[in-house]
């Protein structure tokens, strides 16, 4: 039974993964400055994969076990997650190579109101507080990353069909996580993404060891911390969360990247992006209130 304790302590969760991805933006800037994006992704979704096996031996009594009668095994769900996570990460790496970042991080941004798109087609029930929260995070991320020319080029192309397989892997983790052991599903799903990113850097990028200790600093924080911790705090996360609601907390990605940027790199946030980050806080906050508003309702 989910309560509203589960639901604030997966919030919580969701809230730190947005914190941890959007400071590693910074990382990934860093890294991508020595090598290419699918070895970047090779080694940082295989350091995240590694990272987890500790633990998952660690706590394995503790686990609780997933009752039977599952639809798809372990591996197969695993397989399906890390297709979906490969296609999103190597889309938008190679995406904005061609774009700006502002634009990328409004493309990307886009998978909010895709989420709860494609949720009809799982049979999931939205309600309007959510969509107008999610509208709110969306123009919010447009004040806060966009341009002031909005043309479409090939790199807004390949990240806008980034945002979909965003999407997509949200909607699969909170499908599979129900009948899985979350931290197991995670691991897996890592591997299968740096399996994938593997093949096609070995196809397509040339690997130069001293490139890779150059950028092995970000590669480390990336797996570390963007892969092993904030993906599996996301899976763990949606077993007691609204994939919609989900979304939208993780979609403060960027509010967090901007603010690192700050810190770190001593970027400057103008009027426009201060909106930004108020607009999507407050789509957050409204979903939040609608959604519990709509369920002691839905108890009298």
């Amino acid at each position: 039974m989910i309560t509203k304790t589960t639901t604030l302590k997966s919030n919580i969760m969701l809230l730190f993964a947005a914190v941890i991805w959007g400071s590693s933006f910074v990382a990934q800037r860093i890294g991508m400055e020595y090598i290419k994006p699918f070895t970047f992704n090779t080694l940082r979704f295989a350091i995240g994969s590694l990272s987890l096996l500790p633990i998952i031996f660690i706590t394995k009594s503790k686990r609780t076990k997933i009752a039977n009668g599952r639809k798809i095994n372990t591996f197969k769900a695993s397989f399906f997650m890390g297709l979906a996570l490969f296609l999103a990460a190597s889309l938008q790496q190679i995406g904005i190579v061609n774009t700006s970042a502002g634009k990328a991080g409004f493309i990307t941004g886009l998978y909010v109101i895709i989420v709860p798109i494609l949720g009809i087609f799982f049979k999931h029930k939205t309600g309007i507080g959510i969509w107008i929260g999610a509208v709110f995070a969306v123009i919010g991320m447009f004040f806060l990353s966009a341009t002031n020319s909005f043309a479409i080029s090939q790199g807004d192309l390949l990240v806008l069909i980034g945002a979909f397989f965003w999407a997509v892997h949200v909607l699969l983790v909170n499908h599979f996580i129900e009948f899985h052991d979350g931290l197991i599903l995670a691991c897996l799903q890592f591997m299968f993404c740096a399996v994938f990113s593997l093949i096609f850097a070995l196809v397509t990028e040339t690997l130069q060891i001293d490139k890779i200790i150059l950028a092995s600093k970000p590669i480390i924080y990336s797996g570390v911390m963007s892969v092993g911790v904030a993906f599996t705090l996301q899976v763990l996360a949606q077993k007691n969360a609204h994939p919609v609601h989900s979304v939208i907390i993780l979609s403060l990605e960027s509010v967090f990247a901007v603010l690192s940027g700050l810190i770190i790199l001593h970027e400057v946030l103008n009027i426009r992006g201060i909106i930004g980050c108020v607009l999507m806080i407050s789509g957050m906050l409204f979903s939040q209130l609608w959604l519990i508003k709509h369920t002691r309702s839905s108890m009298i």
